[in-house]
This record gives structure tokens, sequence and C-alpha cells, in this order.
């Protein structure tokens, strides 16, 4: 178990250090990133995400409830509908704005245009930081079929797509005259949320334990949720936007090995 815990804690770690990482990109670049490698780095980012919310997320809430039989698909289905209605409550309250949209989300806020962008991200960081909390809680649980290479191979997904995300952050920030280290911060702020959200699923996963198939389920239609929503439109924003879809299909790609063969 004190290994499982030592595990857990580099798992909640590794998405916040892909976020900031990406966020750095502000000290090393001067320009902001062109429409075309923002479109690729999004397309990539919902690749990694579907990818994860199958594999990592449906197919074990799945066989957690094999026991209910030709049932076992009913804990997927109603926790994944749980995770959009999570996600379709967050956008009304919560104002965002998302990359390069005219007009923001949710109630109406005199929040500056800066702190709108970077609620966007943070809103869609916590249903990730959701689904690594989960997977972390079921291995602390000792769940059949939840390993420490499948955990981490989620926590290294979502780093790697939280890299670009970062950078996608902290160079508009820049671009609108924030100073390096304000606009590196904003980009660090909006994956602040993910240790937050993953360490709060484990709570409530480890106080409800028969709810595990509907938590991991409720992470992945979150997740879901955000691509369809907002990743999907932000890459195909241009006509002709090939680079989003095979971008989109190599982050699919690269979560669906690193889940076959860490886990």
């Amino acid at each position: 178990m004190t290994n499982h815990v030592i595990d857990t804690l580099w798992g909640l770690a590794v998405p916040f250090f892909g976020t900031a990482a990406g966020s750095a990109c502000v000290f090393l670049m001067r320009h902001e990133m062109r429409d075309g490698v923002q479109r690729a780095l999004t397309g990539f980012a919902a690749g990694v995400m579907v990818a994860a919310s199958i594999w990592s997320l449906l197919i074990p809430a799945i066989g957690q409830a094999s026991f209910m039989g030709r049932f076992s698909f009913l804990p997927a289905v109603v926790g994944f509908w749980l995770g959009v209605g999570f996600l379709l409550l967050l956008d009304s309250v919560i104002p965002h704005l998302h990359m390069d949209a005219d007009t923001a989300e949710g109630p109406k806020s005199r929040l500056a245009k800066t702190t709108m962008m970077v609620l966007a991200v943070t809103l869609h960081n916590i249903p990730e930081g959701m689904a690594v909390g989960v997977l972390y809680a079921a291995l602390l649980a000792g769940q059949q079929g939840i390993t420490p290479g499948a955990a981490l191979a989620l926590s290294i997904g979502i780093a790697i797509q939280n890299f670009p995300e970062g950078a996608i952050i902290s160079m508009p920030l820049r671009a609108e005259g924030k100073s390096k280290p304000l606009a590196f911060f904003g980009g660090v702020l909006s994956g602040a949320v993910e240790p937050l959200a993953a360490f709060l699923t484990i709570l409530a996963a480890r106080a409800i334990g028969l709810a595990l198939p509907y938590l991991l389920s409720l992470a992945a239609g979150a997740m879901l949720y955000v691509v369809v929503e907002e990743l999907i439109p932000e890459m195909s924003k241009e006509p002709h936007s090939n680079v989003g879809v095979v971008m989109f299909s190599v982050g699919f790609t690269l979560m669906m090995a690193l889940d076959v063969a860490l886990g």
C-alpha cells in the first residue's frame, strides 16, 4: 500500500508538471504561436483525451461492473451522462472565454479577457484531474484490473497534452502585454486545478467505493464533453484544417499505445 501511495503522489503531480513545462515556453519563444500550430496542438490534446476516455476509463468502468452480467454497461452509461451534466453545469455558472472567441460563455461578468481565457482552460482541466484521481483511487482500493502502469499511462498522457495547453495559455497572455513571469503564472494557474480535482476525486471514491464504475465513466463523459464542445471546433476552425485531424490521430494512437504498453 505504501508503494501505491507514492505512485499516487507522483501520478497526481505529473500532469501539473506538463502544464508548467508548456507554460515555460513563454520564456523561450518571442512570438505567439501560429494558428496552424495551435490547431495541431489542440487536435493532439483532443486525441489523447478521447483515447484516455475509452481505454483508461470507460472500458475499466464496464469491467468493474462485470458482476451485473448483460447490464454491466449500465454504470458506464449513467456515469457518462452525469459527467456530461456536470460540465454543462460548470459551463453555465463559470464565466469563460474560449481561444479566439469574441463572446464569453456563462453568466455575465466584468472579468478581464485574459482571466476568462484562463478560466476556460481551468474548466476543462477539471475532468482531466478527475480522471487521474479516480484511476488512482481504484489503484489504492486494490481494484482488479487497475495497475500502477495503467494509472501512470493516464497521467503521462494527460501531461503530454497539458504541455501544449500551458503554451496556448501563456503565449497569448504575453502577446497581450503581460510580463513573462505573469504569463507563465497564468498558464501554471490553469493547471493547478488538476491535482486538486484529482485529490478530491480520490477522497470521494474511497468514501463511496461501490460508485467507482460510475466515477470512472463520469470522468470520461466530462472529458468527451470538453473535446466535442471546445477542442474539435478549435482544431477545425479553418477550411482544410487537416493538420488538426492528423494530430488528433497521433494523440489518440499515442495514448492508446501508452495504456496498453504500461497497463
